[in-house]
C-alpha cells in the first residue's frame, strides 16, 4: 500500500518571497496493493514529481508518503524495494554492458546470494519475453527491448508496485504491444502497476482506476469508464472508442 497524505513539492525559489514553482499541491491518495493505476495529465501537471515521492526520488516540502505503513524517509531501501521505478528514457537507468548484468544490478546491491540473483534475473527476463538473453549487449538492443530490460530490472527487485513514467515514448507499434503485454502479465501475477502518461490509448483497458492531475492537484479520481468524460479537458488523450462507447446518459 502506498499512502500519500497532503503532499506538496516545490522547485526553485530562494530567499525572501520567492516560493518557487509548486509541482504537486496538497495531494492525498492511496494506492492499494495489486491495483493498476493510471496517473494522467498534460506535461507539467505534476504527475512525474508525484510518483517520484513514492520511493524517495523526490522529497515533499510538506506532507507524508508511506509505503506498507512505513514513512519513505524512514527506510529508503524498503521503499525502493517495494516501489520499482522505470524512467521515461530507459538509458537513464541501464547501468551494465549486458542484459543479465543490468537486471542483476539491483538484487546484487541488496546483497542477495548468487543463486537468488540468478533466479530473479531469469524470472524477470521471462516476464518481459526476453528469456535466455542475459549475454546480449545493451548497445545492440532496440528501443523497445531496452524498455523491457528496464522493466525487468525493476521486476528483479520483486516490488509490490511497478511505476512506469511514459513507457511508450518513442516506441513503434510492435514494441508498444510487447510492453503492454508485459504489464498485463505483471498485473495478473499480482504486482501493482502505476503508469504515468498523457496518452491512455495503450493502457486504458488495463486500468482499475485513473487519477488525473492538473496544476499539481488531483482533478479526477475515478474508474476508467467515468474518467474518460473529464480527461480530455486536462489535455489527456483517450481512445476514441472509449468516448463513443460510453452510455448516452453520461
Amino acid at each position: 500500500m502506498i499512502d500519500v497524505d497532503g503532499v506538496t513539492c516545490r522547485y526553485g525559489g530562494g530567499s525572501g518571497d520567492e516560493a518557487g514553482v509548486t509541482a504537486v499541491d496538497d495531494v492525498s491518495l492511496s494506492v492499494p496493493d495489486g491495483e493498476f493505476l493510471l496517473v494522467a495529465g498534460a506535461n507539467g501537471s505534476g504527475k512525474t514529481t508525484l510518483v517520484r515521492t513514492f520511493n524517495g526520488l523526490a522529497v515533499p516540502d510538506s506532507g507524508t508518503v508511506a509505503v506498507n505503513g512505513t514513512a519513505v524517509e524512514d527506510d529508503l531501501v524498503a521503499a525502493r524495494t517495494a516501489v520499482g521505478m522505470v524512467f521515461q528514457d530507459p538509458r537513464d537507468q541501464l547501468v551494465a554492458a549486458t542484459v543479465g548484468g543490468d537486471v542483476a544490478f539491483g538484487p546484487e546491491n541488496l546483497g542477495l546470494a548468487h543463486e537468488e540473483i540468478d533466479r530473479r534475473v531469469a524470472a524477470a527476463l521471462d516476464a518481459v519475453n526476453m528469456a535466455g538473453r542475459e549475454t546480449d549487449r545493451i548497445a545492440s538492443l532496440s528501443g523497445g527491448e531496452r524498455e523491457r530490460v528496464a522493466i525487468a530490472g525493476a521486476l528483479a527487485m520483486e516490488p509490490d508496485h511497478l511505476v512506469l513514467d511514459e513507457p511508450f515514448t518513442g516506441l513503434d507499434e510492435p514494441a508498444r504491444r510487447s510492453v503492454v503485454a508485459s504489464l498485463r502479465e505483471r498485473h495478473r501475477a499480482g504486482t501493482g502497476v502505476i503508469v504515468v502518461t498523457h496518452d491512455l490509448r495503450d493502457v486504458l483497458g488495463l486500468a482499475d482506476r485513473v487519477v488525473g492531475l492538473t496544476d499539481g492537484r488531483v482533478a479526477v479520481d475515478a474508474t476508467p469508464e467515468a474518467a474518460v468524460t473529464e480527461l480530455p479537458e486536462l489535455d489527456v488523450r483517450v481512445p476514441e472508442s472509449a468516448r463513443t462507447e460510453r452510455p448516452a446518459d453520461q
